[in-house]
């Protein structure tokens, strides 16, 4: 089976699955006084401390994968579908779920976009996987957790797809429904295809991309990128 898994929180979990032009920094827990930009305090004003500490610590890790390019430190504000603002020539994703925050950034020279995400190891809540997943996929699924009962693959399926749409948003800058992408898994070698079902108006040439996933103790992570 293509993945890792650690007893605590000591693996890294991003470095398995995005190539090495990516850098990746991640937390296992909320960092304390992590100090934001006015702009970026702006955005929070009106959240709940947990959602507070979320937001600012997945920012510390993306600043601190920012620095590791040379990039100066910025304020990273959710835009439009709260996908965050990059600094120019540079492309990023960031995630957090319980028990984990982490952010990847890559120079455009490298990359195109990039998407990750993670998830807590475990079953979807009841009645999600419909709503997530095409028929197609459910009867993709019966045959991952025959070959692999170990793995919540119905978490996998919506991980990934949150992965490709945060590697599509930014260069369409449209909506892609969780329909609008087919996922297929290789259960042995830690990879999964998607076929993007429509053309986004620009006619950007994202209708084949390719990811990669792994385990690391009881999260379940993704990543999409798609090359220069």
């Amino acid at each position: 089976m293509a993945m890792r898994r650690s007893a605590g929180p000591v693996a890294t979990v991003l470095s398995a699955i995005v190539p090495a032009c990516v850098a990746t920094v991640e937390r296992f827990a909320d960092e304390p006084d992590v100090r934001l930009f006015a702009a970026e305090e702006a955005a929070i004003i009106r959240a709940v401390p947990k959602r507070r500490n979320e937001f600012a610590t997945v920012r510390h890790c993306a600043r601190l994968a920012l620095a590791s390019l040379g990039v100066d430190p910025v304020a990273l504000v959710p835009s439009e579908r709260g996908a965050p603002s990059w600094p120019p020539g540079v492309v990023g994703s960031m995630t957090h779920c319980d028990g984990y925050r982490a952010a990847a950034v890559a120079r455009e020279t490298d990359l195109r976009t990039i998407g990750i995400d993670a998830e807590p190891h475990g079953p979807l809540p009841d009645n999600v996987l419909h709503l997530v997943s095409r028929a197609a996929e459910r009867r993709h699924l019966d045959e991952l957790f025959a070959a692999a009962p170990t793995i919540a693959w119905d978490r996998a399926l919506f991980s990934a797809k949150e992965s490709v749409y945060k590697a599509w948003f930014p260069v369409t800058r449209e909506w892609l429904d969780f329909s609008d992408a087919h996922v297929t898994f290789d259960p042995y070698d830690g990879t999964f295809d998607v076929a993007i079902l429509r053309t986004p108006a620009g006619g950007a040439d994202l209708g084949r991309v390719r990811g990669r996933w792994t385990v690391v103790g009881n999260i379940i992570a993704t990543a999409v990128v798609v090359t220069a």
